[in-house]
């Protein structure tokens, strides 16, 4: 049985239209040619750590896909010469790994949005406010 790796790929955001599809698609094939994809995770465009070449985002794409080391020389080889392509990384999956994450969604504003996505005014708002079985309290004298 051959071993199982993730290959991540972080392309260029600002490609030609339909560049970083061409690129996935020729790792694709590359990879069923002599081995078989297991897995394959678009995660979309996120903002990087450290930029890389004056770029603060990248594309991210994970394959998990089973081969040789033949198959890592030319992938590794052609992602490097691949223009467009700011890093990639291929790393063996030992087993009894975890699956990988899905797609995460964006992070909301932090003064706006709690960590659940709620509006923090509109819950202040509606947890002040009366609930229908409540009467309403009397007037008090000062009013």
């Amino acid at each position: 049985m051959a071993q199982v790796y993730d290959l991540i790929v972080m392309l260029d955001p600002n490609a030609p239209e339909g560049r970083s599809e061409t690129i996935l698609q020729d790792t694709r094939t590359r990879i069923e040619s002599t081995g078989s994809i297991v897995g394959d995770f678009d995660w979309g465009t996120r903002r990087m750590t450290f930029e890389i070449d004056h770029r603060p985002e990248a594309t991210y794409h994970l394959f998990q896909f089973e081969g040789d080391a033949a198959l890592l020389d030319s992938l590794g080889h052609n992602l490097k010469i691949t223009d467009d392509v700011l890093r990639h990384r291929i790393i063996k999956v030992k087993p009894g790994t975890a699956a990988p994450p899905e797609q995460r969604r964006e992070a909301p504003a932090a003064r706006d949005e709690d960590s659940e996505g709620t509006d923090r005014v509109a819950a202040r708002a509606a947890a002040d406010a009366p609930s229908a079985d409540e009467e309403p309290s009397p007037p008090s004298p000062a009013e």
